[in-house]
């Protein structure tokens, strides 16, 4: 059992006082419980400003991965604080069934009008959005005549949620393993992850023969496939796997050529993460079903968007209930989550942040070129405003040691397994952004120590 020390005295209200109580009262995400009583950081967080987040005795963290990739114009920023504050002063919440409200109504006009596609959908965070693309996907064939358009196709290494549907199109084994009875597992095909590019070969050549094995999935099981689902030009959780745009056109007309809807997955990649507002948008396509969440609220409050084609809509337009989208959650479309979003598209409206985003990602490449000239990093890359090095004969902890190491010089990186990335709010400044720097490569250094 635990063995976690007495609570000292609430009225302390330091990180000691914090930091006992969560772990009697709080079971914490993506966590094995028992590593906190192993020396495993949790670190109460007071308030947060910009890039720092702060703990209740002052110390001031750099938040290098965005707290999870929801942050984009660093914590607090004012103008979402604001139009917070005016929402809550109008409407909390209301159901969307039978009812409608303004910022519902006015972030699905945008978003269609960014994306082309429209009729948006909502849920409440990125796993959400999964279930409902593909439960969509699915009924729109079921709609169609067509019910054996059933199962799922996705990449190797994608992530696409935890729920169990989720699940079922998610190719991370630690993730999915413990609940395989529980899960309808899809297929999966090669990843076009550019780290798979042989010598003399580029990250075109590894999207092609990516391409080139959908292409022959696809000839043999389109006739039960309802949709491909993928993570554009990142996918996030297999270690920062970054690819080749030419693969997305080449799913795009392989869905067309047959009759397989294509999800785009930008949960965490969507609005500037790549360097253009959505990442499908480089490849010049459009998807049939755009899942979106994280950065949506810029890390604000939980909300998840899925947008899909009319042909889709038009499918469950009938006067049979049983033939419309039965799905719905409590706080679909919540007044205050839909305002944060309005102010973030307000943000990217007003403000050059794309481009200001070049500018950072250059400064930023600067000061992580010890890292990526490391004799111990492979694959040292970049899209946009995420980097990614790989570390060669990693110890088995070596995701544990750099975080460890990492906290104690004040900045907040999460490895994944022998990957270590940087995702920064795109507001990080040249102070920040050295510290960042400094302290991963100092980090690196020390998590492979002995190992």
């Amino acid at each position: 059992m635990p063995n976690h020390p007495e609570l000292p005295p609430a009225a302390a209200g330091g990180n000691a006082a914090w930091r006992a109580r969560s772990l009697r009262a709080v079971w914490h995400p993506c966590t094995q419980m028992k590593s906190h009583d192993l020396g495993q950081p949790l670190v109460p967080i007071a308030r947060a400003e910009g890039v720092w987040l702060i703990d209740h005795e002052g110390r001031r963290i750099v938040d290098g991965v965005s707290s999870w990739w929801v942050n984009l114009f660093g914590h607090g920023h004012p103008a979402l604080r604001a139009a917070l504050h005016d929402q809550i002063d109008r409407l909390d919440h209301v159901m969307l069934a039978g009812f409608t409200h303004a910022p519902v109504v006015e972030l699905s006009e945008r978003l269609a009008a960014l994306t082309g596609l429209g009729h948006a959908f909502y849920g409440s965070d990125g796993a959400s959005a999964t279930e409902i693309a593909l439960k969509m996907s699915a009924h729109f064939w079921r709609n169609s005549g067509r019910p054996r358009k059933s199962r799922f196709v996705g990449l190797a290494g994608g992530y696409h949620g935890e729920t169990v549907g989720a699940l079922a199109v998610t190719d991370i084994a630690l993730f999915r393993e413990a609940y395989a009875p529980l899960v309808r597992l899809a297929a999966t095909v090669p990843s076009p992850d550019a780290r798979g590019a042989g010598p003399g070969e580029t990250a075109a050549d590894a999207a092609a023969r990516a391409a080139d094995a959908l292409q022959a999935w696809l000839a043999a099981h389109h006739e039960d496939t309802a949709a491909l689902i993928l993570e554009p030009l990142i996918q996030c959780a297999a270690g920062m796997a970054m690819h080749d745009a030419a693969f997305l056109r080449r799913a795009r007309a392989l869905c067309d050529q047959y009759d397989v809807h294509l999800v785009a997955d930008e949960i965490a990649v969507g609005f500037g993460r790549t360097g253009t507002l959505f990442a499908h948008q480089q490849a010049g396509i459009r998807p049939d079903f755009l899942c979106l969440s994280k950065g949506l609220t810029g890390g604000m409050l939980p909300l998840s968007a899925v947008l899909t084609t009319d042909a889709v809509y038009d499918a469950f337009y009938d006067d049979a209930v049983a033939r419309g989208f039965l799905h719905s959650h409590s706080y679909t479309g919540n007044p205050l989550a839909c305002r944060a979003a309005l102010a973030v598209l307000d943000l990217f409206e007003r403000e050059p942040w794309i481009e200001r985003n070049a500018e950072t990602a250059r400064r930023l490449d600067t000061a992580f070129a010890p890292l990526s000239g490391h004799p111990r990093v492979a694959h040292a890359r970049r899209c946009g405003m995420v980097w990614a090095w790989d570390a060669v004969d990693a110890p088995a902890d070596f995701a544990q040691r750099l975080h460890r190491s990492a906290l104690a010089q004040g900045v907040l990186l999460r490895p994944i397994g022998h990957t270590l990335y940087a995702m920064p709010p795109y507001v990080i400044d040249a102070e920040a952004g050295e510290q960042l720097a400094r302290v991963a490569l100092a980090s690196f250094g020390e998590a492979l120590r002995d190992g």
